[in-house]
């Protein structure tokens, strides 16, 4: 078994490698990663981070985007948000964004991973998962990001929250809210009308 077989049997397909964990099963890393990319066996998707295609009838399925994520990061404590989740909460949002979010604790920017915009935020907090709380107060978070009317959008949130535990819905903004953002939701929900809510 030459040395480039030697590599190819750690590959697995449908995994996403960092070229440090590659370097124990070669002696030639970047050489080797090179053949196997020009062989179509491997696919670079960013400096360091490889992709080894799964196939299917209609051709190479892409990387599971989880997979993708935590091996650019190299950490598995993130949370991947869609903007284009917001249209589903019922708030008036309809435009639809190319660029999802993702809160780490490991990298800031904008960054494209295998043809998908990622904007990485650093050192904000959040859940393991989403709940729908915590999609509202995101939303309010990022005002800035989103196409819509700003005020027509606020407006509609007040509207929301009626449908919402209102409790639930301050301890996620006293968790995760900007100062902005909690100035916000301290405003509504300390209003009367929002008295019984919940």
């Amino acid at each position: 078994m030459n040395a480039l077989d030697k590599l190819r049997q750690h590959l697995r397909p449908g995994q996403v490698y960092r070229r440090a964990q590659l370097v124990g099963f070669s002696n030639a890393v970047d050489r080797h990663l090179k053949q196997l990319v020009e062989l179509g066996e491997l696919q670079k998707l960013k400096v360091g981070v490889y992709y080894r295609p799964q196939k299917s009838t209609f051709g190479n399925v892409p990387p599971d985007e989880n997979k993708l994520v935590e091996a650019f990061l190299k950490d598995t404590d993130f949370l991947i948000v869609s903007l284009n989740s917001y249209n589903a909460m019922g708030v008036g949002t309809t435009q639809l964004y190319n660029e999802k979010l993702v809160y780490n604790h490991k990298r800031d920017g904008r960054m494209k991973l295998n043809g998908q915009r990622y904007y990485f935020l650093k050192n904000r907090k959040f859940p393991k998962k989403m709940t729908e709380e915590f999609m509202l107060v995101d939303l309010v978070n990022n005002l800035d990001l989103l196409a819509e009317n700003k005020d027509k959008l606020k407006n509609l949130v007040m509207h929301k929250i009626f449908s919402m535990n209102a409790l639930k819905v301050m301890k996620t903004v006293k968790a995760y809210g900007k100062v902005r953002t909690q100035k916000f939701f301290d405003g509504l929900l300390s209003d009367e009308k929002f008295a019984n809510v919940g």
